[in-house]
């Protein structure tokens, strides 16, 4: 018996709390623009210790909402501050557009709300900005360059399966899981598991990554093949050089310059070049 595969049809809404109730509303609703559409207003709910609270809901477009929790007589824990810290940015709300004309557009709108925007940039397949809300909550406004594809996905997949084994390993004490080369160097095991070059690089056949393919066409001393599994290859002698303002990638593209993995040693790897050597025998 088949059984039948449940289907998402997207975010209903996101939610966190506030403790200022006043500057959320006003935020959402008057400097971006987002609808205030829906609100509960309820006495405490389950627990005993739980508060009187307000739950209200924004309007963030194509059938999705942004809302808040605004619990009445209550102290903010420590824990909800903001604090200038990656692990505290990574939790945030991203929201689309479809062109990067309202990207700017959006981008005007928050310099003449006197939103402080945060910084625009691009990275793989989305160009964002970001900001934060009252709350010091990280916001970002996003257009996707292009539609995400089957070869996304299988890629996806080899790069957390390459992850999760050395999660396994670390967790089991058997080898520490320190830095992505260890990612990369397993997943290019699995891309081309026969190889015998001692210096490789494997590079997604998408389009934010072409320069790369491109760069190794033009020099004569870099080998090129194209792979059935959708990857090329790209191999030297010697070493693979690349420089990034060379191939016009922006730092956040460049930083993942080796996502499809490679075989040797990185020897050289700031914000400017990128060097692959063979590795220590």
């Amino acid at each position: 018996m088949t059984v039948k595969q449940p289907v998402l049809k997207g975010v209903h809404h996101s939610a966190r709390p506030t403790w200022k109730l006043r500057e959320t509303v006003e935020f959402y609703r008057d400097k971006l623009g987002l609808p205030l559409v829906h609100a509960i207003s309820a006495r405490a709910w389950g627990p005993s210790n739980h508060p009187d609270f307000l739950h209200f809901f924004f309007d963030s477009g194509n059938h999705s909402t942004i809302a808040f929790f605004y619990y009445i007589n209550t102290e903010q824990p420590d824990f909800t501050l903001p604090v200038a810290d990656y692990r505290y940015e990574a939790t945030h709300t991203a929201w689309r557009v479809d062109t990067r004309e309202e990207l700017l557009e959006w981008r005007d709108r928050l310099e003449a709300q006197q939103i402080p925007l945060i910084f625009q940039i691009r990275h793989e397949l989305i160009e964002s900005i970001y900001f934060n809300d009252p709350n010091g909550y990280y916001m970002e406004i996003t257009i996707q360059e292009r539609p995400m594809n089957a070869l996304d996905g299988e890629d996806a997949t080899r790069t957390l399966e390459a992850a999760m084994a050395h999660e396994d390993a670390h967790l089991a004490g058997t080898a520490p899981f320190v830095g992505i080369d260890q990612v990369w160097l397993n997943k290019a095991a699995d891309i081309a598991p026969d190889n015998t070059d001692e210096i490789a690089l494997f590079v997604l056949d998408a389009p934010e990554f072409q320069p790369l393919v491109d760069a190794a066409r033009e020099n004569p001393d870099y080998g090129l093949e194209q792979l059935s599994n959708g990857y090329w290859k790209i191999t030297a002698q010697d070493a693979l050089v690349f420089e990034r303002k060379k191939l016009g990638f922006v730092p956040a593209l460049w930083n993942a310059a080796l996502t499809g993995g490679f075989v040797g040693q990185v020897t050289e790897f700031d914000r400017y070049r990128l060097q692959i050597s063979r590795g220590a025998r």
